[in-house]
């Protein structure tokens, strides 16, 4: 009987083992790409992956404040423009805080859904919308609002309603249900 309790556990223990090193062999395989100190996985949902950026502690806190996790966690395809903690430092002070407080959550999912498209969006569909736009492309986001994108020589640049303009700093960060291009200013629907 005590044969028969070390083999199932060693049975258990070999399963686990393999499970886990075919989920890390998965992992390696695929083109990751680095933000924030972590590796973005494709095979992973934009919040998996968000959370795991020491760049984007700020976003992922808003997006919890805001309850869009489950929303960000769906099946999609989503386009998601993700300012880092540095844009969000740019904006007034106290601002974030005020955002962050349960008071203004309709505001603040204003805020988040105004960076969020619709639809999987790779850099490519940017520049060829831009091309087909003699310059210029509007995209309607999520909060039904839009966000104008152009090239400045090589970088793409995102307008918003307030005439701030953000720079993709790094593009087609694929997840299993979208894409994220980090930017480096935070979108306002309007003044």
């Amino acid at each position: 009987m005590r044969n028969l309790k070390f083999l199932a556990i060693a049975i258990c223990g070999i399963v686990l083992f393999s499970t886990a090193e075919v989920h890390a062999q998965k992992m390696n395989k695929e083109k990751s790409i680095m933000v924030g100190g972590a590796e973005m996985y494709p095979s992973k949902n934009i919040i998996e992956n968000a959370v795991n950026s020491k760049d984007h502690t700020t976003l992922v806190a808003a997006v919890k404040a805001a309850e869009l996790v489950e929303v960000l966690q769906g099946d999609g395809p989503f386009t998601v423009f993700a300012p880092t903690n540095a844009a969000f430092e740019k904006l007034p002070e106290g601002t974030v805080a005020s955002l962050l407080k349960p008071e203004n959550k309709e505001k603040l999912q204003a805020v988040l859904t105004y960076h969020v498209l619709a639809g999987d969006f790779k850099a490519k569909d940017v520049v060829n919308a831009i091309k087909m736009g003699n310059g210029k492309a509007t995209f309607k986001t999520v909060n039904g609002a839009e966000l104008t994108a152009m090239m400045d020589g090589k970088n793409v640049k995102i307008k918003d309603a307030a005439g701030n303009v953000a720079t993709v700093t790094i593009a087609n960060v694929n997840q299993s249900n979208g894409v994220i291009h980090v930017i480096d200013t935070v979108l306002l629907p309007s003044k």
